[in-house]
């Protein structure tokens, strides 16, 4: 089984290009910076984040295409694959990219580091911050916990 699950942030605005022909197709290709477990042996020099390099395609390039900035954090799920090519120079050049199949936010609005800037990032009604839970401002009626029982439905 070829299943690959990652979380880490954008190192850069995703880079799209479209395909040409009759079907375009959106072809996003960003690197998500991927933080490493440290082992009790592992001192606190050298490299603590593999850089990975994923592709996404279609409907979901269309999503990086949209949402995804430099610094926001995803969850991806993807495959692995390899290929190489020759380059300028006639050397082989082997390549590995995370081909995504299903992608995430990785945390809400809220919790995104505040030197990333704004970005708009649909969220689900509550979001927690450093106070606690305070409620977003997105158009929905705040409904009281005690209210349950007095709901017309379950």
């Amino acid at each position: 089984m070829n299943k690959a699950m990652i979380v880490g942030r954008l190192t850069r605005d995703p880079n799209v290009r479209y395909s040409q022909g009759e079907n375009q197709m959106c072809v996003a290709r960003f690197t998500l910076a991927v933080d490493r477990r440290r082992g009790r042996n592992q001192d606190n020099g050298g490299q603590t984040a593999d850089f990975i390099s994923c592709v996404a395609f279609g409907k979901t390039g269309e999503f990086v295409e949209k949402y995804a900035r430099k610094g926001m954090k995803f969850d991806v799920v993807g495959r692995i694959q390899t290929g190489s090519y020759q380059d300028k120079d006639g050397k082989t050049v082997y390549t590995t990219d995370v081909v995504v199949e299903e992608i995430e936010f990785g945390e809400s609005k809220n919790a995104a580091p505040a030197n990333m800037g704004d970005y708009s990032a649909p969220s689900g009604g509550r979001e927690d911050t450093d106070q606690g839970a305070q409620p977003v401002d997105d158009g929905f009626m705040n409904v009281p916990d005690e209210i349950d029982d007095e709901l017309p439905f379950n």
